[in-house]
């Protein structure tokens, strides 16, 4: 299957290789975004990322639940017109329930382990993405869509 092999070749790769992703989320009347250090599940459906819940990220998740993430490796060069990758991920985002908080706290810190402190604050939420799907641009115009089966 095409999608699988996109997934272990060029989706894996890069999300393992940054540490960041822009993560828009939807306001009443327009979108706002945030940079978020990010992780990804072993079977990359879903993408986790730690928030205050006194923040408009927070607020705009807990009413409008659905998200999109850019995660992308440019090197803020000319070559990139040719040689970046940019994926956008789309999915459902909500906060983890304590019940799988543990197991996810633990994916989480094993990419962002100084995030520790940050994760630990009664204040703090771990949020997760159910990954929808993902679409990639590679040698600037080469999209592949990538749908997750539910």
């Amino acid at each position: 299957m095409k999608n699988a092999v996109e997934l272990e070749t060029e989706v894996r790769p890069l999300l393992a290789s940054q540490k960041f992703a822009v993560l828009s989320t939807q306001e009443e009347h327009h979108p706002y975004v945030n940079l978020v250090a990010f992780a990804e599940t072993d079977d990359l459906r879903t993408i986790l990322f730690a928030t205050p819940r006194a923040t408009r990220k927070y607020r705009n998740i807990s009413s409008m639940s659905g998200a999109a993430l850019l995660v992308d490796n440019r090197s803020n060069e000319a070559a990139d017109i040719g040689e970046a990758m940019a994926l956008t991920i789309i999915g459902t985002a909500c906060e983890v329930t304590e019940s799988l908080r543990e197991p996810l706290d633990r994916v989480y810190l094993e990419k962002q382990p100084h995030m520790k402190e940050f994760l630990s604050s009664p204040s703090t939420a771990l949020i997760k993405v159910d990954v929808e799907s993902y679409i990639l641009v590679t040698r600037f115009q080469n999209v592949t869509i990538i749908e997750l089966e539910s």
